[in-house]
């Protein structure tokens, strides 16, 4: 039986930023039939240390864990954390997360440049 995947969700706020990762550490975490790509999307949050606590607990048991997040169009869309790192700063907690994807999973989370609206006129 394949166990429920844990959420970590956004609810507030933007969509979230995803930055291609490319660090060498990461080609470990997308071994797979299936080609993946990672990208690094940075959560602010007043409880950093347990959503990282969270994740710590859900690996430790096998579960998958993914990000709950809203896109652009408005529709909600997951994507499987495969690494996260908990940052303390002044402002606040920081949390990055590295989720695994592929390329048309975070293309309605890109915004439109202004020259792309152009040339569809």
């Amino acid at each position: 039986m394949k166990a429920e995947p844990e959420l970590i969700t956004i609810v507030e706020g933007p969509p979230p930023e995803f930055k291609s990762a490319d660090e060498v550490w990461m080609y470990s975490l997308i071994e797979s039939s299936v080609p993946y790509l990672i990208s690094l999307c940075q959560v602010r949050s007043y409880k950093g240390q347990l959503l990282m606590e969270r994740c710590q607990r859900a690996w430790s048991a096998q579960r998958p864990i993914r990000l709950d997040f809203p896109t652009l169009s408005g529709l909600r869309k997951q994507l499987e954390i495969v690494a996260a790192r908990h940052d303390k700063l002044p402002e606040g907690d920081l949390l990055n997360l590295w989720v695994r994807h592929q390329p048309h999973d975070i293309s309605d989370n890109s915004p439109r440049r202004a020259d792309e609206d152009e040339d569809e006129a």
